[in-house]
């Protein structure tokens, strides 16, 4: 079995329930690497560390109060940490914990991915949008041997018929 199947098993075994939802560790964990800010985050301070300041330039597009906000939940998760030096007035730097460094791997191939995909996905999605309504795609193209397995189920009689149960 290869290593993804192997996983995605291994997550097959969590309750899936609503209520069971917090305390699924891999629901947990991408919860808050996948979350809009996280990885962005993630990805600026694998170059070097960063003040509070220079990561809001580097994504421009997140305000201050969530910043704020993505950088306390990262530290608190331990994959950043953030230094405090005494200068006046004082000077805030934020690096990625050893926990952090370790995520580097899997964004790296979640990278490669995307950048492999992207092309793709954009033509996945102006097919989807040129359609009427977003209608789903026809998964047997009309005139083609469709499995009994994925056939509709067949109209009784009085539906047939148009015939109603309390006629």
């Amino acid at each position: 079995m290869s290593n993804a199947l192997s996983a995605i098993e291994r997550f097959s075994r969590y309750p899936m329930g609503e209520s069971q939802s917090v305390h699924c560790p891999v629901r947990d964990v991408l919860d808050r690497i996948g979350d809009k800010w996280s990885m962005l985050m993630i990805m600026a301070l694998a170059m070097r560390p960063h003040r509070f300041s220079e990561l809001h330039r580097a994504v421009h597009d997140i305000s201050k109060r969530m910043l704020t906000q993505t950088l306390r939940d990262l530290e608190r998760d331990g994959l950043i940490t953030r230094h405090v030096f005494p200068t006046k007035p004082p000077s805030v730097e934020y690096r990625l914990a050893p926990l952090g460094l370790s995520l580097l791997d899997p964004m790296a191939a979640l990278i490669d991915w995307a950048d492999r995909y992207y092309g793709d996905i954009h033509a996945a999605r102006a097919d989807f949008d040129g359609r009427p309504g977003g209608a789903p795609r026809q998964a047997f193209p009309v005139g083609s041997k469709v499995p009994p397995e994925h056939q509709p189920a067949r109209a009784t009689n009085s539906i047939r018929h148009g015939v109603s149960a309390r006629s």
